[in-house]
């Protein structure tokens, strides 16, 4: 078992140190009051053979039960304290995670994977509840009981004591050996379920295709073998604990049955009383829960450390992407009464962490307020790179990047956030109605706005065919939207906020061209902010104001279409293309 680290259990404990050392004191007094009951009634057993009167012992046990009554209301006192304490660790440790992680760059949350956090704030901080809760008030129980009830016991009769308790180590070790089992068998069972309820998601999410491919047999298939291997997993738990409690009950009944053994011929010489005999019994049966649980204490200690040490390699993990420590407000507009955003690149080279090549390298261009300009390049010539940078969505060089002729990486990223509106192509939905997914970027938006936004999105038409309107509850990730109309809903969003840079990563791709130009022409009459549009459609990028084209990371050419297509080139090249894949179309 590796070295408990009590520095790192300390530090979650200390906050609530006052709780803690209420809940071990607590637990002193309960264990004292296990020690004097069992005095108590070998008192009243030894005063029997004396002749005490019945009125004596009526006395002795009202005594015995009030003690009784105090010691299981301080217990429960004691544990409520203690497993309060881990409840709260674990509700402010899962608070910390959920905070940490949406402090860091949306790359690091993808590439590390979702079920990988999930993990983490879910199974591991229950084991770390587990290890500030119930270990430590097991651990603390058992110290105090055999530091208390041994000194008891062997004032009574030395011999008998250490015959009696000299079986428990053998208790000890087949909780260990079991407990380990039942660990890796718990946890097997758990990962089982997790992939059953992983494959009914998604086959409830991707329901459509399991119909159209006629795939109901095979699914069934799939469900029936991981149902038959969580159902195996279970058993074996099962037998697992079915063999193990049986056991330590036939530990407790043999070191029970020689303590009766040796203590029938310390009774026969009279060197033991028969208050003396029940008082050990009475020991003997109280430290048989202590022993038997202090396997799986140990087990837990064990499993808790571990956990502790993920939900800390988590935490330790810092963001890329942070504000300054003092940020300074964006500029300005250079124009009196115009929102929209000046942009500029000045030399941006950007490179993803691990990667071999820059992903931008060498990019310098400018926006001017209230252009529409277009981003145009072959796949993976870093498009949708400049997107997310220009939001602070990846960690971005100083003096590279500025919006109105202030320093992006000296802005807060909240400030900057507010006037960047970032669209991607696959625009997340929640499972919430059309309405609340329109205002996500600005809850408090009343319904005038909803509207005015759902107009400019070319959506009001769609949502007016819903049976609820703008309550038309979207399923997980806007299954019930088609494509056109979960990026439209998207677009929605970010015209809501009225942000003076909008930024379009393919954001219309699943839009028909007519529909596409429409908000493209409704959203450019505005004048209010300047749009940078990334698309694969050169037929849409040659109705803007000028067109960025990159290639390898690198801005290769810019200008207006007309200017672009009449020199040799990539954008020449794409457009080629562009035009032999529509004729070819037409042909089919």
């Amino acid at each position: 078992m590796a070295a408990i680290r009590f520095g790192l259990i300390g530090r979650y404990l200390r906050p609530y140190r006052r709780t803690v050392l209420l809940g071990v004191a607590a637990l002193v007094v309960v264990n004292l009051l296990s020690v004097a009951l069992p005095l108590l009634v070998r008192g009243v057993i030894d005063d029997l053979q004396d002749g005490f009167t019945f009125s004596d012992v009526l006395r002795q046990a009202a005594l015995i039960i009030a003690l009784a009554s105090v010691m299981g209301a301080v217990r429960l006192w004691s544990r409520m304290l203690v497993f309060g304490v881990g409840r709260q660790v674990e509700a402010g440790v899962k608070q910390e995670i959920f905070d940490h992680m949406l402090r860091q760059e949306p790359g690091w949350v993808q590439t590390t994977g979702s079920g990988e956090v999930i993990s983490r704030a879910t199974s591991d901080v229950e084991n770390v509840r587990r290890l500030l809760g119930f270990a430590v008030l097991s651990l603390t129980n058992t110290v105090l009981a055999y530091a208390l009830t041994l000194p008891a016991m062997l004032a009574i009769d030395p011999l008998l004591s250490l015959a009696a308790v000299g079986l428990y180590p053998l208790m000890l070790v087949t909780v260990r050996l079991f407990g380990g089992r039942m660990m890796r068998q718990q946890r097997r069972q758990q990962e089982a379920l997790a992939q059953l309820s992983d494959l009914i998601q998604e086959d409830l999410s991707g329901i459509n295709a399991i119909k159209i491919y006629g795939q109901e047999a095979t699914e069934r298939q799939a469900f029936a073998d991981r149902n038959r291997r969580y159902r195996d997993d279970a058993l074996q738990l099962a037998r697992t604990r079915s063999t193990l409690f049986p056991l330590l009950e036939g530990i407790s009944s043999v070191s029970l049955l020689l303590l009766l053994a040796l203590g029938s011929g310390q009774l026969e010489t009279g060197r033991l009383s028969i208050g003396d005999l029940v008082a050990l019994i009475l020991y003997v049966e109280r430290l048989v829960f202590p022993t038997a649980l202090l396997g799986f204490t140990l087990n837990t200690f064990q499993t808790g450390q571990v956990s502790l040490e993920r939900v800390e390699d988590l935490l330790r993990r810092k963001p890329r992407v942070t504000s300054p420590v003092q940020p300074v407000a964006i500029a300005a507009p250079t124009k009196a009464g115009r929102r929209a955003a000046a942009v500029e690149a000045r030399d941006l080279s950007l490179r993803y962490p691990d990667a071999e090549r820059l992903a931008l390298e060498h990019v310098s261009f400018r926006l001017e307020p209230g252009e529409l300009v277009a981003v145009v390049g072959p796949v993976g010539c870093g498009k949708t790179t400049l997107a997310r940078a220009l939001g602070r969505m990846v960690e971005v060089p100083e003096g590279a990047l500025f919006l109105n002729g202030t320093d992006i990486t000296r802005v807060a990223l909240d400030d900057l956030r507010r006037q960047v509106a970032l669209v991607p192509q696959e625009g997340y939905l929640f499972t919430a109605t059309l309405a609340d997914n329109l205002r996500y970027g600005d809850p408090s938006a009343g319904q005038e706005t909803v509207e005015m936004a759902a107009i400019q999105a070319r959506l009001e038409g769609d949502i007016r065919g819903f049976p609820d309107g703008y309550s038309t509850l979207v399923g997980e990730r806007g299954i019930t939207l088609s494509g056109g109309q979960r990026q439209r809903t998207a677009l929605g969003r970010a015209l809501l906020v009225q942000a003076p840079l909008l930024v379009l990563d393919d954001a219309l791709a699943s839009v028909d061209n007519n529909t596409a130009a429409d908000i493209l022409q409704s959203v450019r009459s505005q004048q209010d902010r300047t749009i940078l549009m990334i698309s694969h459609q050169l037929s849409a990028a040659a109705a803007c104001d000028r067109i960025l084209v990159m290639d390898g990371g690198r801005l290769v050419q810019q200008g207006h279409h007309n200017d672009l297509v009449q020199k040799s080139g990539t954008y020449r090249r794409l457009w080629e293309r562009e035009q032999a894949e529509q004729q070819l179309s037409k042909a089919a």
